[in-house]
């Protein structure tokens, strides 16, 4: 039996998280073309016959500006701390820029096993490939380094079966039936917030918060009501639309990814909600027994 902690850790919308929902084969981390959607680092759990890998995605290390941003930044460099094994991800088709060799520098410090992972090689020809990973091969002594794309599931397995060889705990951490370490209500509302980023563009900033109020769960269906906190009058005027028309199209589509999540007819409900500023925001998700970073 092959069991391990892997950390995957790069520059915002390197694939990160694409890459451990095509692991896992289940939505896990939420997707979007937005800088820093993933806010926490995730666990999702593969299992097969002989090996228990368990991963963590992290928020994409950036220059943080803010709370949340320096919040975020933290959380990676937890996930790289007793870890056997360290996915580096970076974008093939992007050049090698200042951010990466950031995240390089921090990497150098750790015991852990680092591979470098090419991701996205399905965007540049095939002839750049080999010169490329012997550019990167001077950068560093990475254990391995191996090109993929996560969206197509591309050497994902060869992936798999090279971690394995890095493992050496034997004993499984989690039964065979776990797929994340995330409840149920925490993946509702990363869905649903997932929707609001895609259908929103760049008219709505990421620090946007969904909280599940409501979660009944019976025999034929589950009622669920989440509620989007906004931190302006302003964007919460384009949640909801010209006679609600886009609260309408986000509540439809979340409802299709949770509806397959959960295996259930799915009655979702939702609303949105003016916090002003981030203290009043702790208070608020507090008094509603809600942690934004668990």
């Amino acid at each position: 039996m092959k069991v391990g902690f892997i950390s995957i850790v790069g520059r915002p919308n390197a694939g990160k998280s694409t890459l451990i929902n095509s692991i896992i084969g289940s939505k896990i981390a939420i997707v979007s073309d937005k800088a820093h959607t993933t806010r926490n680092n995730i666990q999702g759990i593969y299992n097969d016959s002989d090996s228990q890998l368990i991963f963590i995605d992290t928020p994409g290390v950036h220059k943080p500006k803010h709370k949340l941003g320096k919040y975020m930044n933290k959380q990676v460099y937890y996930s790289i701390e007793d870890v056997d094994v360290i996915l580096f991800m970076i974008d093939a088709k992007e050049e090698f820029g200042k951010g990466d060799m950031f995240i390089l520098n921090k990497l150098k410090q750790t015991n852990a096993n680092v591979f470098l992972i090419l991701n996205k090689i399905d965007k540049i020809k095939k002839e750049d490939l080999f010169p490329m990973i012997e550019e990167y091969s001077k950068l560093f002594d990475f254990k391995e380094i191996i090109p993929i794309s996560a969206l197509k599931k591309d050497n994902i397995n060869d992936l798999i079966n090279t971690i394995k060889k890095y493992l050496t705990d034997k004993e499984k951490y989690f039964d065979d039936e776990y797929y994340t370490d995330r409840s149920i209500n925490f993946l509702t509302s990363e869905l649903v917030r997932e929707k609001v980023l895609r259908l929103t563009k760049e008219e709505v900033p990421h620090a946007v918060t969904c909280v599940v109020e409501k979660f009944e769960e019976n025999k034929n269906c589950v009622n669920i009501n989440v509620l989007i906190i906004v931190e302006r009058e302003g964007i919460k005027k384009i949640l909801v639309g010209h006679n609600g028309s886009m609260i309408k199209q986000i509540g439809i589509d979340a409802r299709k990814d949770i509806e397959e999540l959960l295996g259930k007819k799915v009655y979702l409900q939702l609303f949105v909600k003016v916090v002003s500023n981030w203290r009043e925001k702790e208070k608020y998700l507090t008094e509603l027994g809600f942690n934004e970073f668990e």
